[in-house]
């Protein structure tokens, strides 16, 4: 492993090594920040019951903060799925949200493990959500679910070219959400220790590349800010296709 190679931060480091025949079921770096983001997400669920006992009747800083993302949520959903229950749907949208975030959040402290820069993390929770949406459809239309696939007033001719293409974009739905929030994480991380690493060696240096140093260190703060940004970003568009991918499935041709 090349301890200046900018993918080195992506590697999976078996922690307690456990194999049981043929199965490697070692604790790992990944499995920790697995453990920590649903630690996390349990936390905040726990954190804003409407309980006396955990949200005083003077709102804190931080309920005020939760107030604020759970009416973005609720926005989120009244804006993207057209449905006369749709409320149904907050929980598992506003938990979407904050497990990325936190999984997003915890891969930006240094020397942690970004899990959602993984495309196997990523589209294990896009199939699982995916799977999730067509139970839904199915539950509500039966048979009438396979009408997605084809237009309503398509002719046989024109159905044999559209029903195959319907198809293909509607299997790669959990395949594009899980690649957009695999390749923006999995960039920005790789981009920051790249810049990291040229100021490291350039510090090491001495004379004028000493001081030449400072400039990719200057762009390193503002660049992580950026990142932290896009990390939260991520977090919300997954949340909006996600909402988006359920109205389709509720309201299709």
């Amino acid at each position: 492993m090349n301890f200046y190679s900018p993918l080195e931060q992506f590697d999976i480091i078996p922690i307690i090594p456990l194999f049981f025949n043929t199965f490697d079921i070692s604790i790992t770096n990944e499995t920790i920040i697995l453990i920590l983001g649903i630690s996390g997400l349990f936390f905040l669920s726990m954190l804003t019951r409407n309980s006396d006992s955990y949200l005083p009747l003077i709102p804190t800083y931080t309920q005020i903060i939760f107030e604020i993302i759970y009416k973005l949520i609720g926005s989120l959903i009244k804006d993207n799925i057209v449905t006369n229950n749709k409320e149904h749907y907050f929980p598992i949208i506003v938990s979407i949200f904050f497990f990325i975030s936190l999984l997003n959040g915890i891969g930006l402290i240094p020397y942690s493990f970004t899990l959602t820069s993984h495309i196997i993390i990523t589209f294990a929770l896009s199939f699982a959500i995916y799977i999730g949406i067509n139970i839904i459809c199915i539950r509500k239309f039966g048979i009438l679910y396979f009408s997605l696939f084809l237009p309503s007033g398509t002719s046989f001719v024109l159905a044999l070219l559209l029903v195959p293409i319907e198809l293909i974009s509607y299997l790669f739905k959990p395949i594009s959400l899980s690649i957009r929030l695999f390749a923006n994480m999995m960039a920005g991380h790789t981009l920051l220790k790249v810049i990291a690493g040229f100021a490291s060696d350039l510090m090491y240096s001495t004379g004028l590349f000493f001081v030449i140093h400072l400039v990719p260190l200057a762009i390193l703060f503002p660049l992580f800010g950026l990142e932290c940004g896009v990390a939260l970003i991520q977090s919300f568009v997954f949340s909006i296709l996600v909402c988006i991918y359920i109205n389709d499935a509720l309201n299709f041709h």
